[in-house]
């Protein structure tokens, strides 16, 4: 069962705000909580301040602050928690959307109806990498900087007791919204692929189309007689593509480049001739003359069959008639012949 973050939008508009902020030499902390109630929707909680570190030690960032690899203070920091168990003790997930270098701190805490279990073991991955967790009031969580796309990824909290919990966090690139369903246009037409992102800004848009197993890279200043790229909104792209041929049929992929990684979104584009919307027209007439023939046979052959089968009825009376008009003439000969005898 997985929970959209109902206050992504929140948290982005946040981000921008804290260019704002830079002079606090404390980082700004966003705080989600996912809350699964009876009826298993999620309701999530933003506040905003400065940061309220969990108790024990904070592994990972001390050992990042010694290297001096990430100025901390100048980042965001942002705080998810997902309330175990999920409905029927499913398995939770929640979607992190991440632009740019962050502070990230993964929560997994039980509900207060169940802090009563006893937890007998719990366990924080990365895959099949162990992460060492801080243990906070019915709680467990840990600590991340999340400064480049090699530490996005799928991070979970297994709980081990009477029964097994699991929530887990995807913590990704922004998702392109793209145009499911495909795109039919014409021979000879022009058409439009958009790409679009919500909330978030990329870096840099690049178009690909595929060429039976490859991908191309979509240089419009070279091929300006057959694309044109929009440039106009940095979270929007538009490919434009002239003159279609059936050949521009095919799989076209948008990819927005991120501070942190990229997203790609795929569309299909099918082009058509202007004989194919007439195809089921030229069927159905074809079908409609053919019921026409049959039933215009049929009336010829049944007009054939009854003409023979009346001829036949009138001459079986013609004969019943001279039968008739033989066997009165026979009759008038034997009586005349009585006659004349008597």
């Amino acid at each position: 069962m997985t929970t959209q973050d109902a206050s992504q939008p929140q948290a982005n508009s946040l981000t921008k705000m804290q260019a704002g902020l830079n002079e606090s030499s404390e980082p700004m902390t966003t705080t989600y909580t996912v809350n699964w109630q009876s009826q298993g929707s999620p309701s999530d909680h933003l506040t905003l301040g400065h940061d309220a570190s969990t108790h024990g030690p904070d592994v990972t960032t001390q050992v990042l602050k010694q290297a001096g690899q990430l100025d901390i203070s100048n980042i965001t920091t942002l705080k998810y928690e997902i309330r175990l168990p999920g409905l029927h003790g499913l398995p939770l997930a929640k979607r992190i959307s991440l632009d740019r270098a962050a502070e990230v701190q993964l929560s997994c805490r039980l509900k207060s109806k169940y802090s009563h279990l006893k937890i007998l073991q719990v366990t924080w991955k990365k895959g099949s990498e162990i992460i060492p967790h801080n243990k906070t009031e019915n709680g467990w969580s840990i600590q991340l900087i999340i400064s480049d796309v090699s530490k996005l990824g799928s991070y979970s909290c297994i709980l081990k007791g009477q029964q097994e919990m699991r929530a887990t966090f995807h913590l990704q690139a922004p998702k392109i919204e793209a145009k499911e369903k495909p795109v039919i246009s014409y021979k000879g037409d022009m058409t439009i692929l958009i790409c679009k992102i919500s909330e978030y800004t990329p870096i840099a848009w690049t178009w690909y189309r595929t060429n039976r197993s490859e991908q191309i890279a979509i240089n419009d200043s070279v091929l300006a007689d057959k694309y044109v790229i929009d440039r106009v909104f940095a979270n929007v792209t538009r490919l434009k593509i002239l003159k279609l041929t059936e050949e521009d049929s095919g799989l076209y992929f948008c990819e927005a480049a991120f501070k942190l990684g990229k997203s790609r979104g795929k569309l299909q584009l099918k082009v058509l001739t202007y004989a194919v919307p007439l195809k089921p027209f030229v069927a159905v007439v074809a079908e409609v003359a053919t019921l026409v023939t049959i039933i215009f046979l049929y009336e010829i052959y049944s007009k054939k069959k009854g003409g023979a089968k009346h001829k036949k009825e009138f001459d079986q009376i013609e004969q019943l008639k001279s039968e008739e008009n033989n066997g009165s003439e026979g009759s008038s000969a034997r009586q005349r012949r009585t006659e004349s005898l008597s």
